[in-house]
C-alpha cells in the first residue's frame, strides 16, 4: 500500500533562492511535484496552460473561492492567485509530495485547512548578502533595493512559523538539506508502515 504524499510549504523572500532550491530539487529526487497555481493575470510568451499555471478567467476565479476550492489565494498587483485544494489533494492521495511556494500569509491560509502541512523556511547568510542578490545587476537605485530589504525582512521575521529552517549560503549544501528534509519524512514510521505493510505482515506473521 502506498502511503500519502506530504505537503510541504516553502517560504522565502526575496533573493533567498527558494525558487532555484525547489527547481533543483524536483530535478534530484523522485516523487515530488511543485502545485501548479491558478491565475487571473494573462499568458505570457513561452508559459503553457497547466505547466506555468492554470490559466483561469477572473469571473471563473472568484467563484471558485466563493465554494472554497483553494487552499489559499490572494490578489497581487490586481491579479488573482490560488491554489487548488483538489489538485493538491488528488496528488498527495497519489503519493506524491508536493510543494508549494508561497509567502507566510499563504503558508498560515494553508495551515488552517491541512494542519499536517510542513513548513520549510529558507533564509540568506547576512543582510550584505541578501542586498547584494537583490541589487542583481545593479539596474535598481538604493530606494528601491532599501525598500525590497524592508520586505525581506518582514517576511524573514516570520520563519519560526515553519517546522525547518535553511540557510542558503552554499547552494548545494542548501540543496543536500533540502533533499534530507524530505527524505526523513519519508523514512518516518507511519509513513513506512504504510509502504511496506505487506512486508510486515509476512515478516511478523
Amino acid at each position: 500500500m502506498s502511503s500519502l504524499g506530504t505537503l510541504y510549504t516553502v517560504s522565502a523572500p526575496s533573493g533567498a533562492g527558494k525558487t532555484s532550491l525547489v527547481a533543483a530539487l524536483i530535478d534530484s529526487l523522485d516523487g515530488v511535484r511543485v502545485s501548479v497555481s491558478n491565475t487571473t493575470r494573462a499568458m505570457r510568451t513561452g508559459e503553457v496552460d497547466g505547466v506555468n499555471y492554470h490559466f483561469t478567467d477572473k469571473d471563473d476565479f472568484i467563484a471558485m473561492a466563493g465554494r472554497s476550492e483553494f487552499l489559499e489565494h490572494a490578489e497581487v498587483f490586481g491579479n488573482y492567485y490560488g491554489t487548488s485544494t483538489l489538485w493538491v489533494k488528488d496528488t498527495l492521495a497519489s503519493g506524491v509530495d508536493v510543494i508549494l511556494e508561497i509567502d507566510w500569509q499563504g503558508a498560515q491560509q494553508v495551515r488552517h485547512q491541512m494542519p499536517e502541512t510542513i513548513g520549510i523556511f529558507i533564509l540568506p547568510p547576512s543582510q550584505e548578502e541578501l542586498r547584494r542578490r537583490l541589487s542583481g545587476r545593479g539596474q535598481d537605485d538604493d530606494t528601491i533595493i532599501d525598500g525590497r530589504m524592508a520586505e525581506a525582512k518582514n517576511e524573514m521575521s516570520h520563519f519560526a512559523e515553519g517546522h525547518y529552517l535553511i540557510v542558503n549560503d552554499d547552494f548545494n549544501i542548501a540543496l543536500k538539506e533540502f533533499k534530507a528534509i524530505l527524505i526523513s519524512h519519508r523514512l518516518g514510521l507511519q509513513n513506512q508502515q504504510k509502504q511496506h505493510e505487506n512486508l510486515l505482515n509476512d515478516l511478523l506473521s
